[in-house]
């Protein structure tokens, strides 16, 4: 998944939107879960688990909670929930292990998996050759990136990273899409096209403010949220544009602690080949990101 700074809406402005625009939560619905199959301790897995989590008896997940329906905070505004949250919850079991899931910003997930605050990033992370170097992956769902306006802007045209030539972005920093936007800087070069002005928010919450404001002209993020984002808006967005570059997605797992991924791999396996996998992605709509589970770390 998921810094020049675009100017937002005021808060006069921001208190005009629909509540789903600014929570990123479904509307009547901001405490829902997934429900699965019941789930026994699978001893064999957990015992992959290095002592120190296994000992511990829990489970510390960090997860950027802007990016419904994979992980957005339910009417507490604190407790983490979506897809992410409830596959994070799962595995959990197959672990025996209590899963901490926090609210933490995203770009500052992976250095914190590299510090040991966290064991897992369960956050829409995009598997990337450059991020298998100081994570491990264990890759869960297929993604493509996508576009949303609002509604009434003049509709994108074309394909790839040209569909963004002459426009204003809005992408949350730190994501794939912040980098393919600045990508896209070259690619109108090269067409001889208008450049790109890439505005990036600290979360996604602020990246839609900036597109119903009319600060940005297009939003730009994975498939999925793009989807969830319009539907949630209450009219206010429409998708737009080409979908392209379909990534996996994966658990970001430090290295710090040897055999964590493989004991992650294997849990996530087990819900997989057990059902309860299926059932979650369903209960939010993302069927169609169903792929096999893999482990995929750098290879020295």
């Amino acid at each position: 998944m998921h810094r020049s700074i675009a100017k937002v809406a005021t808060a006069a402005a921001a208190a005009m939107l629909p509540l789903t625009l600014i929570s990123s939560a479904p509307a009547g619905a901001a405490n829902k879960s997934a429900t699965w199959a019941k789930i026994v301790k699978q001893t064999s897995i957990a015992n992959k688990l290095p002592a120190a989590i296994k000992n511990a008896g829990v489970l510390r997940v960090a997860s950027d909670a802007s990016y419904a329906p994979m992980e957005y905070l339910a009417s507490d505004n604190t407790t983490v929930i979506g897809m992410d949250a409830d596959l994070m919850k799962a595995i959990g079991q197959v672990l025996g292990l209590q899963v901490q899931i926090t609210n933490e910003g995203f770009d500052g997930i992976i250095a914190k998996l590299q510090s040991n605050t966290y064991d897992v990033g369960a956050s829409s992370f995009t598997d990337t050759k450059a991020r298998e170097k100081v994570v491990n992956f264990v890759d869960y769902f297929m993604a493509g990136e996508s576009f949303y306006m609002k509604k009434g802007h003049k509709a994108m045209t074309g394909s790839g990273l040209t569909q963004m030539c002459g426009a204003k972005i809005a992408v949350e920093s730190g994501t794939i899409e912040e980098d393919d936007a600045n990508a896209a800087k070259a690619a109108c070069t090269k067409a001889k096209k208008a450049t790109v002005t890439v505005l990036s928010f600290g979360d996604q919450t602020s990246a839609n403010l900036a597109v119903s404001s009319g600060n940005a002209d297009y939003g730009f993020l994975d498939q999925p949220i793009a989807g969830y984002v319009v539907s949630t808006s209450n009219g206010v967005f429409v998708n737009t544009g080409k979908a392209f570059a379909a990534a996996p997605y994966g658990f970001a797992i430090g290295k710090t602690y040897t055999g964590l991924d493989k004991a992650i791999l294997a849990a996530a396996q087990y819900i997989y080949s057990h059902g309860q996998y299926k059932a979650i992605l369903k209960f939010w709509g993302q069927s169609s990101g169903s792929k096999a589970i893999t482990l995929n770390k750098a290879q020295f």
